[in-house]
């Protein structure tokens, strides 16, 4: 061993050196001899610096005191759903809440037309005028940091109010909808005192306004507009409305050029996005023939996801006008296309309704009406006059108005946007009318001030939101709908309650909503990179679950659970890790239920072997926490030992700090993992004496030049870890530091290097190289076992870590 220096690039080197001296005809016997002294030789150093060995008996040792576990997946899936159940239902109590208190304020409320009111304006709060003066709606609104919302800058003590551009924030109907809506703020701080996990809170107006509570600084975008309005967001729009089934009827006629055409298609647009996944929709151009914009969706009904919104826009983009308009070929389409559809049970299998957009109508449509529509009048039809002409403007309205639709008059880009949404209120009276008070759960989006901070996966939400009707009694024949109230979820918050160290090494849990759509899974990259920023990649949020567990050829694990069926299954998988430079063949248990309540469905899903086996020991705290204490120590930041982003007074706490404080009993009302403090006090306990073992080689032995860094880490996410090299030294400076995510234990996945371990025989050490964009090492792994009532489970993977110097093997 005495010369010998640390680094697998010998054999690179040894391979291209004998490539080049080719001619001297090296006979392979002297080749396999120097591969035998090479193998040799980086074993023992491996086993030295690791201590691999004296783990390993430490793990016997104890093997008696110890107490094997298979883990049951059918009960651990119907535990974590009942907790996520609990979770979600105080966030609908939340909104229940909100949608009663909104209601009696408005119920009690006389409208005033001369209202005068000063309210807090989001855009215009601690601004001063020319003269160092607030001005209207722009007083002062004390803001502070707040870690519960990512260090946002907000008032915990009151809400405040975002108005769009295009609105007028001091119109007599905002003003008293406004005033109306203070009720809230009391709401609001309760809902949050009775559950301090509850996020953004708000109530969107369906005069346009948008309260949200806690109150912050409205930041206009790069043109200085408030181009927000809660009206076209999916947790409005879906709790205005039922699922519905919408033919675009578009007129393409010569008529139809120039401006026309160009609000007929920002029309189209608008209308597009005001749909949704349970929504189903298709797009007619007619002149005197009919021409589905997508040839492929001929005579049917497609699901309105976003990736068919967006084609539909790139197809609509594409449209020339030409010929004379023939309305009743497409109107009779239309109702056929609607008609097939609820007759076989398909589409939305509620609201339908044709949307006609054109600059007049001369022919005689009753005859269409009275073969497909009248007397149910089933289909609603709803109408949009584009341009300044009036000339047939009775026509076009009539159509609308016997057809139990909306007429509108669009002349100009700006009118778009409020015509369009008029459509929404109409269909909304029936539930209206019924107080239906559904509460809807959107898809999954992105929260924008997670970018930088978590796991790409878990940086999804979702919103849980409840309509809010008018219960007077002079208008509720009317239907009126006063707006929408909802919540943030961050589904981060969701999947914590699947504990990561219960998974298993390359275990892992997902949601899925009742279209199969991912709302959280590890695999799912909602992110990419252009140049240095990170930007959401298109249609991040319409994955199909197909997309990511793509073993299920048959769609059998996707089927049931977009029924919301209880189950289990086995699936043979190949997966990758290390940006999928390393495959790993496993054998899957999915165990899968509906979230109750929801639209979700969760699976967890456990490796065969060593995944589903946990040993547990009991040692004392007054033992563990001494070796808890250990500096070389660290715990799984990003894991739930104890709960500290509930309590203010807890925020302050790592989660190793929060760990030791309940156990010596200085916080014994804090919330913890009593089962994970156990498993991680006794991996302290057992780990402990690789501390001593690792000390003795830096004092007592020269260290080999190139041996940067020992480690090992459990189940449990405890890290020991020692740095045989200084920080100047150190090639790899990088590894296993905060930065190092891949190499860490996260709320996504156990490290690389811990990953890798366990699918590879124990005792035996695998070596991988690393090249982290130019800064060359090698890490050296192997697992250590413990075995009880005959069964072994992976306790610890033990590793070295080494710069890539050139290796001299002695005899070469």
């Amino acid at each position: 061993m005495e010369g010998a220096r640390t680094n697998l690039g010998t054999l690179g080197f040894l391979c291209l050196w004998i490539t080049a001296q080719a001619q001297m005809k090296i006979p392979p016997e002297t080749v396999q001899q120097w591969a035998s002294v090479f193998s040799v030789q980086l074993r023992e150093l491996t086993t030295k610096y690791s201590g691999s060995q004296l783990l390993q008996k430490k793990l016997k040792d104890v093997e008696p005191i110890i107490r094997m576990v298979d883990l049951n997946g059918n009960d651990l899936v119907k535990d974590y759903s009942d907790e996520i159940e609990r979770l979600l239902g105080k966030k609908m109590k939340s909104v229940k809440r909100l949608a009663e208190s909104a209601e009696d304020a408005d119920l009690y409320h006389e409208f005033n037309a001369t209202l005068q009111f000063d309210y807090y304006n989001s855009m215009i709060i601690n601004s001063m005028d020319e003269d160092g003066n607030s001005p209207d709606m722009g007083a002062e609104f004390p803001l502070e940091e707040n870690e519960h919302f990512n260090n946002l800058r907000v008032n915990m003590l009151m809400s405040d109010i975002q108005v769009p551009t295009n609105v007028f924030n001091k119109d007599p109907n905002i003003l008293n909808s406004i005033y109306n809506s203070e009720a809230l703020n009391d709401v609001f701080i309760g809902n949050f005192q009775k559950d301090p996990t509850l996020t953004w809170q708000f109530f969107g107006s369906s005069t346009g306004f948008f309260r949200i509570f806690p109150g912050i600084k409205w930041t206009p975008d790069s043109n200085g507009v408030a181009a927000f309005d809660c009206r076209n967001r999916n947790w409005y729009i879906q709790a205005a409305t039922s699922p519905k089934d919408i033919i675009i009827m578009v007129d393409i006629s010569g008529s139809m050029k120039g401006l026309k055409m160009s609000i007929a298609k920002h029309t189209i647009n608008t209308i597009l996005d005001t749909l949704g996944e349970n929504d189903f929709v298709n797009v007619i151009a007619y002149t005197d023939y009919i021409r589905y914009v997508e040839p492929c969706f001929k005579g049917t009904l497609v699901q309105a996801d976003l990736d068919n919104r967006e084609h539909f826009k790139q197809l609509v983009d594409e449209l020339h006008v030409k010929g004379e308009a023939k309305i009743n070929k497409a109107m009779k389409e239309s109702f056929k296309i609607l008609n097939e559809a609820r007759m076989k049970g398909q589409g939305s299998m509620c609201n339908q309704a044709i949307m006609l957009i054109t600059d007049g109508a001369m022919e005689d449509f009753e005859a269409v009406f009275e073969e497909f529509n009248w007397p149910e009048r089933r289909v609603r039809v709803f109408t949009y006059l584009i341009g300044r002409e009036m000339t047939f403007a009775q026509n076009t309205k009539w159509i609308a108005c016997n057809n139990k639709g909306y007429y509108t008059h669009i002349s100009t880009l700006a009118d778009v946007q409020e015509n369009v949404m008029e459509y929404l209120h109409v269909l909304s009276r029936p539930m209206v009318i019924n107080h239906d008070h559904d509460i809807i759960w959107t898809e999954a989006y992105m929260d924008s001030v997670l970018f930088t901070t978590k796991a790409q996966s878990l940086l999804m939400m979702t919103s849980v939101a409840m309509p809010v009707f008018s219960k007077k009694k002079e208008t509720l024949s009317h239907g009126i709908l006063l707006g929408v109230v909802g919540t943030d979820i961050p589904l981060m918050e969701v999947m914590k309650l699947a504990p990561r160290y219960m998974l298993g090494p390359h275990g892992y849990a997902f949601l899925i909503t009742n279209n199969g759509y991912i709302l959280a899974h590890p695999d799912l990259r909602p992110l990419y990179k252009d140049g240095k920023k990170l930007k959401p990649k298109p249609n991040y949020n319409s994955v199909d679950m197909s997309e990511v567990e793509w073993e299920d050829t048959e769609e059998t694990l996707r089927t049931a659970m977009v029924r919301g069926e209880t189950g289990s299954m086995r699936l043979s998988v190949r997966a990758s890790v290390d940006k999928a430079k390393r495959p790993l063949y496993l054998v899957n248990d999915y165990f899968y239920t509906n979230i109750d309540e929801t639209p979700f469905s969760f699976s967890m899903v456990l490796t065969g072997g060593n995944g589903k086996l946990m040993y547990f020991g009991n040692v004392s705290v007054e033992e563990g926490l001494h070796d808890l204490t250990s500096p070389d120590l660290s715990i799984a930041s990003e894991w739930t030992y104890c709960v500290t982003d509930i309590d203010p007074s807890y925020m302050k706490f790592s989660q190793l700090q929060a760990a030791i404080r309940y156990l010596v009993g200085l916080e014994p009302d804090m919330k913890c993992d009593e089962l994970l403090l156990q498993h991680v006090l006794f991996d302290a306990v057992v780990t402990a004496p690789m501390e001593a073992y690792w000390n003795a080689l830096m004092l007592n032995d020269k260290v080999e030049p190139g041996v940067e860094t020992a480690f090992l880490g459990t189940r449990s996410g405890l890290l020991r870890l020692t740095r045989y090299a200084g920080v100047e030294s150190r090639v790899a400076k990088k590894f296993l530091t905060a930065a190092d995510k891949a190499n860490l234990f996260t709320m996504d996945h156990f490290p690389l290097w811990y990953r890798l371990a366990v699918e590879n025989a124990p005792g035996s050490f695998y070596y991988y190289p690393v090249n982290d964009k130019g800064v060359k090492y090698v890490i050296a792994v192997t697992s250590a076992t413990i075995s009880s009532e005959g069964k072994t489970a992976i306790a610890a993977v033990v590793l070295k870590q080494q710069a890539s110097n050139m290796v001299k093997v002695s005899g070469i």
